[in-house]
């Protein structure tokens, strides 16, 4: 593909917001605007949750503040008959393609409005009406699932392609690299964007492989990888766009490594300043992908700081209130353990739900007054 290339990462924009003109897409400024603000929603929300469970009132939460520029621009150039297979850090994929941030922060609560009621992990979230396939917990399960969607609608003669986020850890994975051979063998419509932030929870990318890059392991399979800027998002556009129009032209895959890093925490469970170093974080925060787009919209005379003041109040308002009604809704009904199981009740389940209802209504956390964890 064509690029710019420092140390062979394709980069439009610098760190100081100056840009190379030759490879900058030029977006229109709606299209600009609406980019930063879904960035901008990520970081807020990712304060917001983060602090709502240090206080208690969610369980867990998985931060992705740094790698924004990465889910926003992966999925920017998907059509909505497109296939998203995530892992359990993009928020910011799952919003632009359209899953309502109330849907979202009931997800994180778990309560009986989630349209998941409940019973998956939290940040575990997905969202059949926008392509958005729930993600689970084992490392690299959803490689081969992307890859069999995409296979199936080049069989089916679809226009549609599959796009699988992982993360730098899920290359040693036995799914990726079976994922991969297959997609690389079959040319199925599909992309797979690593989104490489240096760190599997503790442990470093060079411990991962002895592989100089992680983009290098696509010519073992007979396909395309490329290595992006991952903080920045015009990088992040331009490298998907090309691979997405690739796949379904009957192209085949491509593997894109993003280079980011993840300037929190692994989850809320984690603490990284017992494995990395400080001054590793201080370095990354001065290529921070939202610092970076806004200096480049600034440049390009399409954003100033009153727009800026203005959208993080409208973010805030919008995340406290997102907030207010999922704390209003109390948890899911006992009954839903048993009714959704199939799609009419068996004599067994019924027998069974009758059983345990009998405990009385001390056991229906829907009817108290303490939302609990």
């Amino acid at each position: 593909m064509s690029s710019a290339v420092e140390e062979d990462v394709f980069r439009v924009v610098e760190a100081d917001g100056t840009f190379d003109d030759a490879v900058d897409p030029r977006l229109p400024a709606d299209a600009l605007k609406k980019v930063y603000r879904t960035m901008a929603l990520v970081r807020a929300l990712d304060n917001r949750m983060l602090s709502l469970q240090r206080q208690g009132r969610i369980g867990f939460y998985v931060p992705s503040t740094g790698q924004e520029a990465c889910q926003v621009g992966g999925v920017f150039p998907l059509g909505p008959q497109d296939w998203v297979f995530p892992a359990y850090r993009e928020p910011g994929a799952a919003l632009w393609r359209g899953f309502p941030l109330q849907a979202l922060v009931h997800q994180f609560y778990g309560n009986s409005a989630d349209i998941e009621k409940g019973r998956q992990m939290p940040n575990h979230y997905g969202n059949r009406s926008v392509n958005f396939v729930t993600p689970s917990s084992p490392v690299g399960t959803q490689i081969p699932l992307a890859v069999g969607a995409a296979w199936a609608a080049r069989i089916r003669g679809d226009p549609v392609v599959a796009l699988t986020f992982f993360g730098d850890g899920a290359t040693s994975q036995g799914d990726f690299h079976g994922g991969m051979n297959f997609a690389g063998v079959f040319k199925a419509p599909v992309i797979f964007l690593c989104q490489n932030n240096q760190w599997a929870i503790s442990v470093p990318r060079e411990r991962q492989t002895a592989s100089k890059t992680l983009a290098g392991k696509a010519a073992a399979y007979g396909f395309e990888g490329v290595r992006v800027d991952g903080n920045d998002v015009l990088a992040v556009i331009e490298a998907t766009s090309q691979a997405v129009e690739k796949a379904r032209a009957g192209g085949g895959p491509t593997l894109i490594e993003a280079v980011t890093y993840r300037m929190g925490p692994h989850s809320s469970s984690d603490d990284p300043t017992r494995y990395r170093p400080a001054a590793q974080v201080e370095e990354w925060k001065k290529r921070d992908p939202i610092s970076r787009f806004k200096a480049y919209l600034e440049k390009r005379d399409v954003w100033d700081e009153v727009d800026d003041g203005n959208l993080q109040k409208e973010l805030d308002d919008q995340i406290t209130e997102a907030i207010r009604v999922a704390e209003k809704a109390p948890p899911p009904a006992l009954e839903t353990v048993f009714t959704d199981v199939y799609a009419d009740l068996p004599p067994h389940l019924q027998e069974q739900m009758e059983e345990f209802m009998k405990s009385g209504e001390r056991r229906r956390p829907e009817i108290s007054d303490k939302f609990p964890l």
